[in-house]
């Protein structure tokens, strides 16, 4: 691919936020449209912080494999000491999102679209980002014997988790970048974009009802363990290959009443991204285990271990490629320019970096003033 195209095709996967044709429509990089609400209690032991619990929500997605971690193997119970860990998960953004603004979380791992999306719809008032977790895992997936190069995607039957979604946006951003016209509301074009549930993706693919998919991890390796072929990873589109996939959020509220809760937390996420990095195969492991636990049925080991190299566990939520998504989303027309001032709090985040002796992140300007 020439270096102008790479450049031109650094763009942001984010899900349309106010517009009318994708009211409804949002979801995050999940792999289901509704929430599960069973609710885990880990029992607290030593000093009490501020709060009695905290209830942390997340997905059932390698994309969250921190929370997944943390969990399971009891880092974010240990940093919050006495203080009770609930902790609940959940198949689609706007259900998190929900849930946050109801009270019923206080934290939660979600992407990068339904915390605009939240942020945005609330005017600034519900949510900030204080931290970042993963980066990556996104693919497009092909059938090989249809399309063998990325302009045989021209005319093709291409899959997305939901209209608006991150993944929706990336694709309709692409193929506009390739000179091909797409309506971002039908999906009618050039190429045909057909918005799927990733739960069914697999089986769409393998009923050749689809040429391919746009889609996290680790619905592209399902669909590389039928037989597809990665055409392209989203990651060698950005800046060092970064960009953000999961952010840590929590309630204005909670994070002006307890923040010292919320520091813990980001503790324990700091602690498990370091303890991934450290030990990958204990760490698959151990996110494999807790999805077993939580859906009844671990990931195939040929799925996990061509899924998991392509995320990125980090702490820095990589403010300036959230920016670069809601730019993309406003040039496609699938959003107004969104006001996203103060949507980022790292003062804690910044704080448990430089205690751990690792380099401080940037809001790119996002921040509380």
């Amino acid at each position: 691919m020439p270096a102008t195209t790479r450049t031109t095709l650094r763009r942001g996967l984010f899900a349309a936020a106010a517009l009318p044709l994708l009211v409804g429509a949002l979801a995050s990089c999940s792999y289901g449209s509704e929430a599960k609400n069973d609710e885990k209690k880990v029992a607290a032991e030593g000093t009490k912080l501020s709060a009695d619990t905290v209830r942390l929500g997340y997905f059932p997605n390698l994309t969250h494999a921190t929370a997944l971690v943390g969990d399971q193997e009891g880092i974010f119970q240990k940093e919050l000491g006495g203080t009770t860990l609930r902790s609940t998960t959940f198949n689609a953004g706007p259900s998190e999102i929900e849930a946050l603004n109801a009270g019923s979380i206080d934290i939660g791992f979600i992407g990068p679209s339904p915390s605009i999306n939240g942020y945005t719809k609330s005017k600034g008032t519900n949510l900030r980002i204080v931290g970042g977790s993963a980066s990556g895992g996104v693919k497009l997936v092909v059938n090989p014997e249809k399309i063998k190069t990325l302009d045989d995607v021209k005319g093709k039957r291409i899959a997305t988790p939901q209209l608006g979604n991150t993944q929706d946006v990336a694709f309709l951003n692409w193929v506009a970048e390739k000179g091909w016209k797409v309506d971002s509301q039908s999906g009618k074009g050039d190429v045909s974009v057909l918005r799927t549930d990733n739960k069914i993706t697999p089986d769409a693919y393998k009923s050749g009802s689809i040429d391919g998919a746009w889609v996290p991890e680790p619905t592209a390796s399902k669909l590389v363990s039928e037989g597809g072929k990665v055409l392209l990873d989203e990651s060698d589109l950005w800046p060092d290959k970064k960009f953000v996939i999961t952010n840590i959020i929590v309630s204005q509220k909670f994070l002006k009443e307890h923040p010292d809760v919320v520091e813990a937390v980001l503790r324990g996420s700091v602690k498990t991204n370091a303890w991934i990095n450290a030990n990958p195969e204990k760490a698959k492991a151990s996110a494999n285990a807790k999805l077993k636990e939580l859906s009844g049925k671990p990931l195939g080991d040929k799925v996990i271990n061509s899924a998991w190299p392509s995320i990125q566990f980090i702490d820095d939520p990589l403010a300036a490629t959230l920016q670069a998504q809601a730019d993309h989303a406003v040039k496609a027309g699938l959003l107004k320019q969104p006001d996203l001032n103060g949507i980022y709090d790292l003062t804690a985040l910044n704080k448990v970096l430089k205690a751990a002796g690792k380099p401080e992140v940037s809001d790119a300007g996002l921040g509380v003033k």
